[in-house]
């Protein structure tokens, strides 16, 4: 389980950089969705304190 929030952290950062320097404006606010939902992720996965 621990493998897979990384899985989705790391997918969810790649589209957001993909979508900011490949499509710019035009889907804007879907990059900074993901961005949320990837920052969500990693304060959830400090909150429940497990290890590496």
């Amino acid at each position: 389980m621990k493998d897979l929030i990384w899985l989705i952290i790391v997918i969810l950062l790649v589209g957001w950089l993909i979508g900011y320097f490949g499509f710019g404006d035009v889907v804007g606010n879907l990059i900074h969705i993901l961005l949320v939902l990837a920052v969500i992720a990693i304060l959830y996965r400090l909150a429940t304190g497990r290890r590496l």
